[in-house]
């Protein structure tokens, strides 16, 4: 088992991890140190075990509103992919089973189509006329 050497508030420790663990203690006693370091700066001297417990509380205030950040997104997703899938799955039936549109079309009645065309023919006559005529 491996063991990482770590400095915290200014003091090194010996901590043993699992093989293949020890980037993430590094990084972890890095946080804590540096939180540590805040905490002496901000309120001056304390004791040790005091400002470890406040870093300690402060990393894990940090990490429980990630977490609660983390689950909102997890199910903001779940809903997302919830609406993507009924959007596919919408799609896929409109492309296998298109829906059948009605549209209504006017329609001009035959009588009616005649008579226009009858006093089309009486208008153009009428205008030969009054073009030949002169006037």
């Amino acid at each position: 088992m491996p063991q990482v050497e770590i400095t915290i508030g200014g003091r090194e420790f010996t901590v043993a991890c699992q093989s293949g663990e020890e980037p993430y203690l590094e990084a972890a006693a890095r946080l804590l140190g540096e939180e540590a370091a805040n905490l002496a700066h901000q309120s001056g001297r304390m004791p040790e075990s005091k400002m470890l417990l406040m870093a300690g509380l402060m990393l894990a205030d940090r990490t429980a509103g990630l977490e609660d950040r983390l689950r909102q997104t997890e199910n903001y997703a779940r809903q997302v992919e919830k609406r993507l899938s009924q959007t596919e799955a919408a799609l896929n039936k409109s492309r296998t089973d298109p829906e059948k549109v009605e549209v209504e079309v006017p329609v001009i009645p035959h009588g009616l189509v005649e008579m226009l065309a009858e006093m089309t023919a009486r208008a153009e006559a009428l205008a030969e006329r009054v073009e030949k005529a002169g006037v």
